[in-house]
């Protein structure tokens, strides 16, 4: 797979806390940070079989850029998921992360649906201009082994 293939790769993108901290995630709070950015989007609850949070998930719909995403937000474990994104959409997911979800002086640590597969550990997201981030996602694929 060449550079422009590998950058148009559309994958699940996970994010979360660093272990042992918290964003202090609510259902409510990121809905209210999704309405900020665009009003027209959505965001639905699924409760799971324990009640209305244990194992509940929040679906949502996002406009990144130019392209339309969906994800999932859980509070158990603590995340966020962005479906079908390519490395550059997830760049700008971070961005909006860092600066509405995540706490000052917080970190976010990411994976793919390829990492999860290939059993490789999350990796803390560096703060870094968008480029660098976008190869960082792009190298993160190529340690998955997936291309092959």
């Amino acid at each position: 797979m060449d550079a422009s293939e590998l950058a148009g790769l559309r994958i699940m993108y996970a994010f979360g806390p660093a272990e042992g901290s918290t964003w202090g995630l609510t259902y409510e709070g990121v809905e209210a940070k999704l309405c900020e950015r665009q009003t027209d989007m959505f965001a639905r609850i699924a409760e799971g079989d324990e009640g209305p949070v244990r194992g509940s998930v929040m679906h949502f719909g996002i406009t990144v850029g130019e392209e339309e995403l969906e994800g999932m937000a859980k509070l158990s474990p603590e995340g966020i998921a962005v479906e079908d994104c390519t490395a550059l959409a997830a760049a700008e997911f971070v961005k909006w992360l860092w600066a509405s979800v995540v706490p000052d002086g917080g970190s976010i640590t990411f994976n793919t649906e390829w990492g999860l597969e290939a059993d490789l550990p999350d990796a803390l997201v560096p703060d870094v201009p968008r480029p660098r981030l976008v190869a960082t996602f792009l190298a993160h694929l190529e340690a998955t082994g997936g291309l092959d």
